[in-house]
């Protein structure tokens, strides 16, 4: 089962929970709506906009739970200038793909979100390589990613990290694989 990932930039911070976020779930919440809500972050996936307080809420105690049985593992990108969580991560795992999709085969998945303004900084081509690097000292050695064919910027990430183009996945939906066994460029 894949463990928590945690490193440090100069300016961001990846971690997943921790104990303090579960005491500080309201304030996290407060910081995971903006991205979790704005409509060009979400354009290419609609249907995981969160409406609400509430739900932003209801989102981290449902991911602290997934976490902790091995569902899935969200880990945060806190910007230490901006001292708040600008983006997220979340690697899911393989039982939970079988769950809702019929593949030749199920790795980990991943999925990332950032805030509006930080897009087209390279935040999350500096990141994705180093949790791919994290991931493959846990002994993981697949990820793929399902990415909308019009989301040229998030296609451009996962190239950068070592993610192959491997099949169409739906009519608008590609999905990509790297293979963290290997050396990325």
């Amino acid at each position: 089962m894949l463990q928590p990932i945690s490193f440090e930039t100069e300016k961001l911070r990846v971690h997943s929970f921790r104990t303090s976020d579960v005491e500080n779930y309201k304030q996290l919440a407060l910081e995971v709506l903006p991205i979790l809500s704005d409509p060009f972050t979400l354009r290419f996936v609609p249907e995981k906009r969160l409406n609400n307080i509430e739900a932003a809420e209801d989102y981290i105690k449902t991911m602290f739970i997934n976490h902790h049985v091995g569902r899935n593992h969200l880990h945060f990108i806190f910007s230490k200038d901006m001292d708040r969580v600008i983006g997220i991560v979340d690697l899911i795992a393989p039982k939970v793909v079988e769950e809702h999709y019929q593949l030749p085969e199920y790795p980990y998945f991943i999925e990332f979100y950032l805030l509006e303004m930080l897009s087209g900084r390279l935040v999350m081509t500096e990141l994705l390589p180093e949790i791919i690097k994290e991931v493959q000292r846990q002994g993981i050695e697949k990820i793929a990613a399902v990415v909308n064919r019009q989301n040229k910027a998030a296609i451009k990430v996962l190239q950068r990290s070592g993610f192959q183009l491997q099949a169409s996945f739906d009519i608008i939906q590609d999905l990509y694989l790297v293979s963290v066994s290997e050396p990325n460029p």
